[in-house]
Order: C-alpha cells, then structure tokens, then sequence
C-alpha cells in the first residue's frame, strides 16, 4: 500500500508556507492536486504519484535531501534558537524560507567554529555517519596557541584522557607548521563537547581557530564561502549511504 501524508503537511515539508498559510492558500484556489483545485488541504495525497501544483509551479517529492552548509562563526548547530542564528536558518528552511521544514545538521559544530557541516532529514544516515562505532573521520584545521609537546601526535594516536578525566577515542595529528602558534590537521572518529579545543588544552595548548574541512570521504566544497551551501551531489550521497534520486 502507497504512503498517504496530508496535502497540508507535503506542502509545509517542500518549504511552502505553515498549515495557517496553506489553508488560506487552498481557499483562493492557488494549490492543484492533479489538474483540480484543492480547498481541503488535510486531503491525503500520495508524494511522487499525484501531482501537486503551488501557484503555477509544480512541487517535486524528495523523500530526503542533503546539503552541504560552510559554516560561519557565530551561528549555532541547531533547528531552531531564540538568541542566535541557526544552520537551518541559513538554508532558509525557517518559517520564511523556501526550503523544507525537516531538515536538521548532522552533528554539531562549535559557535564560533567554521567549516563543513551536513543537513539533511535523513536519520538513518545521520545516525550512521555520528556513530563512534562506524569510525568515520572528521578532519579539522585548526591554529593554535603555545608550543606542542613533542609527543603530542603519540599521546593523540594512544587515546587521550582529558583534563576532566573523560577518554577519547585516538586521534591523527598532523603538524602542517610548528613553533609557538602550530597549524595542524586532526583527524577524529566521534565528537564529544568542545573535543578537539579540549584535546589541545590537556597539552597545554590553546585553539585559536577551528574549520571542519571533511567528514566521511565528503570534503568541503572550497568554492563555499563562509554561509553559502548546495545540494550533495549524487555520488556524494552515494559516498554517504543515503538515497538518490539519481
């Protein structure tokens, strides 16, 4: 049997506009489903077999969707937040957007640190991609303040005890440049609160700045600037494990 779901509820999904804005939508004949006006928009439809037209335009079901966000500092990793700026507030997908209303980052980033970040409504691959179990690598870029011990890339690759006694999976560190403000790459396989900052403070050191720069076999689009997105290709989603389309 076909999946039904409430015209109204299709609609707010691809980003059309809240229930209240729908219905008064549908009064002023602006919804089609299948060449008819609709009035009713807690009418069941079936996504991708009947046809639903909003304003002259037809809406195309996507079971699930994904994009790659380069984020900024200052916004936070959330659906929603009443001080700051989200990550789904930047794809538009907010009351006022364009795009679905159930899409959620994969994981979080730090307020003030940048770099790649996944959305999607898709939680069985979010699921996948943030289980420790699943050693999936996170790379990050980072500056950091005072000078590295010497045996700092051999304590990460033992697994490190932070400074509040919590453990951490080991860790790949790659000095790019040292000396008193060392630039390095780190590689980890889960992300525990503030865990790269907090990995460098159990060695005294300080990060001073933080990018994500790949997550999985998926590395951030360099043409992205700080706030811009796209979709996943579809060999990315397929890099993934999620579904395509394609």
């Amino acid at each position: 049997m076909e999946k039904t779901v409430r015209l109204d509820k299709f609609l707010a999904d691809m980003g059309k506009g809240s229930r209240s804005q729908l219905r008064e939508a549908a009064k002023k004949g602006r919804i089609l489903v299948n060449g008819e006006p609709e009035k009713k928009t807690d009418r069941k439809i079936v996504p991708g077999t009947d046809q639903v037209v909003f304003d002259g335009i037809p809406v195309c079901y996507r079971k699930y969707e994904y994009y790659m966000l380069n984020k900024p500092q200052g916004v936070v990793s959330a659906t929603e937040d009443s001080r700051c700026t989200t990550v789904v507030d930047l794809l538009g997908a907010g009351p006022e957007g364009d795009l679905r209303r159930d899409l959620f980052p994969v994981g979080r980033l730090d307020k003030d640190t940048e770099g790649l970040l996944i959305l999607t409504n898709d939680g069985d691959m979010a699921h996948r991609l943030l289980s420790p179990r699943n050693h999936v690598d996170k790379v990050y870029y980072a500056r950091v303040s005072g000078r590295l011990p010497e045996d700092a890339a051999a304590v990460m690759a033992a697994g490190m005890t932070l400074q509040d006694g919590t453990r951490v999976l080991p860790g790949k560190l790659k000095v790019l440049e040292g000396g008193e403000n060392p630039r390095i790459l780190l590689t980890i396989q889960e992300g525990k609160f503030h865990q790269v900052k907090r990995m460098f403070e159990a060695l005294a050191c300080q990060v001073v700045y933080l990018k994500r720069i790949s997550m999985g076999p998926v590395v951030l689009d360099e043409s992205l600037k700080p706030g811009e997105y796209r979709r996943l290709t579809g060999e990315e989603i397929r890099l993934l494990g999620g579904e395509t389309d394609e």
